[in-house]
């Protein structure tokens, strides 16, 4: 059994950094392209970020290229999110997902594993 846990999130002035962390357990890590995935009060989930495998292919939301990026640790099974000039709108629970699938990256669908999230709150 998979099991995806996220930590790293709290308050942050806009402008800020933060960095996000999932520790993975349960099957070959490296196998797998990783997510992340944001989701604000009444909205549907979004996605933020992808991760190949190997850590060769990365892709971003429009919304946060430039200001994210995603990276792994293999051999500690870990994934991370280093967020940059945050923004207002950034504030959402973020959800860390492993794929069951090599393609349609964005969409949740392709997802069979998910972290129980981790609160971002930026602020003015």
């Amino acid at each position: 059994q998979v099991q995806l846990v996220e930590s790293g999130g709290g308050l942050v002035q806009a402008g800020g950094s933060l960095r996000l962390s999932c520790a993975a357990s349960g099957r070959t890590f490296s196998s797998y392209y990783m997510g992340w995935f944001r989701q604000a009060p009444g909205k549907e989930r979004e996605f933020v970020a992808a991760l190949s495998g190997s850590g060769s292919f990365a892709d971003y939301a429009d919304s946060v290229k430039g200001r994210f990026i995603i990276s792994k640790d293999n051999a500690k099974n870990t994934v991370y999110l280093q967020m940059n000039s945050l923004k207002l709108e950034d504030t959402c629970v973020y959800y860390c997902t492993e794929a069951k699938l090599f393609y349609r990256l964005r969409y949740t669908s392709s997802y069979d594993y998910w972290g129980p999230g981790t609160q971002i709150t930026v602020s003015s």
